[in-house]
């Protein structure tokens, strides 16, 4: 976004020749025809040329200015934000069947460059994931269950199950899906397929896969990128009134799992005389991007051998007990089960376990176990699943640049250099100076005028300090850091730049890649990409508008909460999230409701999001960890934080009106909505101020009346009544005195907001005190019913 600066002088080009020509007959009032052309107008315009370029020159005065007084302070413009995400690599059916590791940094083609910072192992398998869905009354056929239990020699409490795939074609699942509760047996079960066969039997294709898989290990163990995409549903504003105190600490607990793998170590030969006894080998975990299974990453597996690699039968003529018990589930398409190669599982690990990842109260303090986690007293875990893939690769809105010469020092103190690139990542800067000692990298400081007050160490200090937004390094002056000799090049031997919310790009955006091996050829042609998941995270570079609004505030916080303004203003900062509201309640300990008690501040945050119809802005898990992090490492010590989202209160309303002459009914209407919707909205731009609707502050039906009432087109509010729903029935119900028009007001608790879920508008003298309309076509004395009809 370009900085719009104030202007010295305002004039331009054209007002320059103007005034110029404006001034012809005060001085040659001979020159009577200044046309287009002639010689005298056009060193006119030369002239008014050469003025707007000193003008322009001239307007870079404050805005240089003002970046000046933002570095004094220590506060530069805060750089952009990469998208990130997942994509998917498979070997297209025309390859030969191998193996690739590709390089990091590969590049993917869309909209704007994308790269990978890790290596990836893409091994020539697909995924198939199931799960053993536990069957319903309905789908048994009668005496069906006591015929499996004669066959499989069980008496009671078998469950019964379908084989149901998840993630068809790679999408992810519409809804959350729960890995550890829904199946019957508590699993998810990936299944390895080799390609289908071309020109030869299965099996002869499937060896091919087996020997690609041993070629990958190199002399260890192939590796496999698993993809986990988790799906949190949104978090719940507060626990229960009479709910334990959760367990302290603000990062959510690992969930315990295990990735399992099907083997065949004790019994080589499998036949009809010898059917296959469960076996499984625990995985190894050799990096974990989702940290336990709570965010989005790649998790990576060490796989063992493929001599011990086991595909089990899913054919009961061979095995009768095919699927049953610890098995994997039975895939009735023989196809499908032919190109089977392994099944990895993904199971709760037994034992004590943490509690589930939607809890939404983050506390700070030392952690302890909660009384009642799961595991420890029988309780399921939960595994909230929205995508799952294989040869899975994590990449981000950044391009990668090396071996880039950005200048040559002069020698002189307090050197500046341009890096050609804003945005710059600084984990990853790389910089040395050329002819001096260039096997060791110049490091990057914070603050130059902080550096070891011992003279010596700081005077050869070899050290810069990085402005990220604007892409500029600077070195020492020869007390706080070293200055690069005279005549020599500094050199960026790696940096990676870029970001911006243009990066957030929906599903299926990228379309190739350009990858190299280790031979440093480019095998991306070799791929055909997924991308399951739209990019998210981009954010774009903080302009000098905003960054000139934070300053006041951050002389008062000065990076600590103490004061409720200190915490919403560093709450609103939270970077990585979009903060649309924050609001402090000291003294509140939301999990019993008590006020009044010391050292103890909640603070209630919503995400941003634009004014809409319901569901309002719910805070999931992810945000609240974030907004709790970035306050916990700033408050006092003997404070006990608390971040929370906060708890709607369903509301609709009803509303009567008569026009003005001339009004359109349905224009109206909607704006009679908009204007209710807009004063019930939780966000700045809502409510009567336009802050929001106010804590704690009564729903009143006078209020919202006088709303109403100023919408253009209406001439007189005959009546508007507010509808909650019953706590019993769960049903919606006039609130108070709805019959009779008296007053209705809605009191709210200090945590809650008014979530508006409908409005009905009508034109009478009074408003309905339901929310649906009869329909006049209904006939009182019958019931609709239907009926499978007849086939010809």
């Amino acid at each position: 976004m370009p900085i719009r600066p104030p202007s010295l002088d305002d004039r331009r080009f054209d007002d320059l020749v103007a005034e110029l020509v404006a001034r012809i007959p005060a001085h040659t009032p001979e020159w009577t025809n200044p046309r287009a052309g002639d010689p005298g107008r056009t060193l006119i315009e030369l002239f008014a040329w050469l003025g707007d370029a000193l003008l322009y020159r001239a307007n870079l005065i404050p805005e240089r200015q003002r970046l000046a007084f933002l570095r004094l302070l220590g506060q530069p413009l805060r750089a952009a934000r990469p998208a990130r995400g997942l994509v998917t690599l498979a070997l297209k059916e025309s390859e030969t069947i191998a193996a690739h590791t590709l390089l990091p940094g590969a590049s993917f083609t869309g909209p704007l460059p994308f790269e990978a910072r890790h290596e990836i192992t893409v091994l020539p398998v697909t995924l198939g994931a199931f799960y053993k869905r536990p069957t319903s009354a309905a789908e048994i056929e009668p005496g069906l269950e006591e015929a499996l239990a004669t066959l499989q020699g069980q008496g009671h409490g078998m469950k019964l199950y379908v084989a149901a795939p998840l993630f068809n074609g790679g999408a992810p699942a519409p809804e959350s899906f729960d890995g550890f509760a829904a199946p019957a047996d508590r699993c998810v079960w990936l299944g390895l397929f080799a390609p289908k066969a071309k020109g030869e039997p299965q099996a002869a294709t499937n060896q091919k896969v087996l020997a690609a898989l041993d070629a990958a290990a190199d002399g260890n163990r192939p590796l496999l990128n698993v993809g986990f995409v988790p799906a949190l549903p949104p978090a719940e504003a507060l626990p229960p009134a009479e709910a334990l105190p959760l367990t302290q600490g603000a990062a959510r607990g690992a969930v315990p799992h295990v990735w399992e793998i099907s083997v065949n170590t004790t019994n080589q030969t499998v036949d009809e005389s010898h059917a296959w006894v469960p076996e499984y080998v625990a995985l190894e975990e050799i990096t974990d991007t989702t940290r336990g299974l709570t965010q989005p990453g790649v998790v990576r597996l060490a796989l063992p051998l493929s001599k011990i690699l086991h595909a089990p039968t899913s054919d009961v003529r061979a095995d009768t007990h095919a699927g049953v018990g610890d098995r994997p589930p039975r895939l009735d398409d023989a196809d499908q089960a032919a190109r089977l190669i392994a099944w990895i599982r993904l199971r709760p690990k037994p034992g004590p376990a943490p509690a589930p990842p939607t809890a939404t109260q983050f506390t700070s303090g030392r952690p302890t176990t909660s009384p009642t986690a799961p595991g420890a007293s029988g309780e399921v875990e939960h595994l909230y699943l929205s995508w799952l893939g294989l040869n899975a690769l994590e990449v981000e809105q950044l391009t990668t640049r090396a071996n880039v010469i950005v200048g040559e020092s002069d020698g002189t103190a307090d050197q500046e250099f341009s890096l050609a690139a804003t945005s710059v990542e600084p984990e990853t800067l790389q910089l040395t100076v050329e002819g001096d000692d260039e096997t060791r990298a110049w490091q990057r400081v914070d603050d130059l005028a902080a550096l070891d007050r011992d003279p010596q160490s700081a005077r050869d200090a070899r050290v810069f300090e990085l402005d990220a937004e604007a892409g500029t390094v600077k070195f020492g002056d020869g007390v706080r850091g070293r200055i690069p000799p005279a005549g020599r090049r500094i050199v960026v031997t790696q940096m990676r730049a870029g970001g911006g919310a243009a990066g957030n790009v929906p599903a299926a955006t990228l379309k190739k890649v350009s990858a190299r091996n280790a031979g440093n050829i480019d095998v991306g042609a070799k791929f055909e990409i997924g991308q399951p998941l739209a990019l998210s995270g981009g954010a774009d570079a903080e302009n000098l508008r905003d960054a000139e609004r934070r300053i006041p505030a951050a002389f008062r916080h000065r990076e600590r909460a103490v004061t409720a303004e200190d915490y919403r203003t560093l709450a609103l900062e939270t970077p990585g999230v979009f903060v649309g509201r924050v609001e402090v309640l000291p003294l509140f300990k939301p999990q019993q409701r008590m006020e009044n008690l010391p050292g103890i501040v909640t603070v209630m945050a919503l995400p941003d999001a634009p004014l809409g119809p319901a569901p309002n802005p719910r805070a999931d898990r992810p945000f609240l960890e974030a907004v709790h992090a970035w306050l916990d490492a700033r408050r006092p010590l003997g404070t006990e934080l608390y971040v929370i989202g906060c708890e709607y209160v369903p509301v609709s309303v009803s509303v009567a009106i008569s026009l003005r002459d001339g009004a359109e009914p349905t224009v109206t209407e909607q704006a009679v909505k908009a204007a209710l919707r807009r004063a019930l909205w939780p966000l700045p731009g809502g409510g009567f101020d336009g802050n929001g609707w106010k804590l704690a502050h009564e729903i009143s039906n006078r209020e919202l009346a006088v709303e109403v009432a100023r919408v253009t087109g209406v001439a007189e509010v005959a009546g508007l009544n507010l509808f909650t729903v019953d706590s019993a029935s769960g049903k919606w119900r006039a609130h108070e005195h709805a019959t009779d028009g008296r007053e209705q007001d809605l009191a709210l608790a200090k945590w809650q907001l008014p979530e508006l879920r409908a409005v009905t508008v009508t034109f009478g003298e009074s408003a309905p005190v339901t929310l649906t309309a009869p329909n006049p076509y209904a006939d009182d004395h019958s019931v609709a019913v239907p009926v499978v009809p007849k086939l010809c």
